[in-house]
């Protein structure tokens, strides 16, 4: 995958994610500083994207810890955790919002 090919990748992932916010019915600020996606959940916790370009990885660090994904198969993957984004976002967003991200 080339810098381009990833950036697109996480920008269109961005994008989903905060539309996806707008469709919670919990109150979830949804912001963007650089290369930095962080939701603000109800609870006064945060998840929080960042895009690291140089190992073409997307982290996310959510109260049940940090997590890393690659972008395999059509999809971003944890080969640690050995699931999905989804799948994981939907267990974080779950004990930190109390719904799941609809994405």
């Amino acid at each position: 995958m080339t810098e381009a090919e990833f950036n697109d990748q996480l920008d269109a992932l961005y994008d989903t994610i905060e539309d996806a916010v707008d469709e919670l019915d919990a109150d979830v600020d949804c912001e963007i500083s650089g290369s930095v996606l962080t939701l603000r959940c109800p609870d006064g916790s945060a998840i929080i994207f960042s895009r690291q370009s140089a190992t073409r990885e997307l982290w996310l660090a959510a109260r049940s810890g940090g997590f890393h994904f690659v972008w395999q198969d059509g999809e971003w993957y944890s080969r640690k955790e050995t699931c999905s984004l989804t799948t994981k976002l939907d267990a974080v967003c779950q004990e930190q919002i109390g719904e799941t991200l609809p994405l």
